[in-house]
């Protein structure tokens, strides 16, 4: 008898729960970039070898104590460094990142590529710097608007080195990828 009692109140209380309201979307705010400064080495990027590296007092991080290092050996390379992020339908996404390089080199050989690739969109390379950009740390960025369905945003940076003309080092440091409501991503 009281097994029949308890099974009708597990019934009756399971009879009468509210259905649950589906979750609401996830708010157009928030850092997606896992990290952004490097703090924790390639974790959420990938990055060739001994591309993130730790600053030192001749060469400090913009932020925090590391960052990612292009060229620089005065070798034919490339090094590339990327990172994919999810963009929720509804939301915009703003790209910040600092860069700065140190250069001998005399013309254009060496360059640093910074794109950024969206689902739907063509990629698109967002800037391109010689070994004349700044020699302090300065902010560039980049958005894509607002859509209506789900996307990822993969965010590159390709550094080519010549050999035999200078010898070129590009960095860059706190690599920001942040949400924005679908009235500020389309201003």
């Amino acid at each position: 008898m009281k097994t029949l009692a308890v099974l009708a109140a597990l019934l009756l209380t399971a009879g009468s729960a509210q259905a649950q309201a589906p979750s609401a979307p996830a708010p157009c705010t928030g850092q997606v970039q896992v990290n952004p400064s490097f703090e924790r080495g390639p974790a959420g990027w990938t990055a060739g070898p001994r591309m993130v590296v730790l600053a030192g007092p001749d060469r400090p991080a913009h932020t925090g104590r590391a960052y990612a290092t292009f060229a620089g050996l005065d070798v034919t390379r490339t090094d590339v460094l990327r990172a994919t992020v999810p963009i929720p339908a509804g939301c915009g996404l703003d790209v910040r990142f600092f860069a700065r390089a140190s250069s001998t080199e005399t013309s254009r050989g060496d360059y640093l590529n910074m794109g950024l690739a969206v689902t739907g969109i063509p990629p698109k390379t967002r800037y391109s710097f010689a070994f004349d950009m700044a020699l302090q740390w300065q902010q560039y960025g980049a958005a894509t608007a607002a859509a209506d369905t789900e996307r990822t945003a993969t965010i590159s940076f390709v550094g080519s080195e010549t050999a035999g003309g200078g010898v070129t080092t590009f960095d860059v440091d706190d690599v920001t990828a942040t949400l924005q409501p679908a009235a500020a991503a389309n201003m």
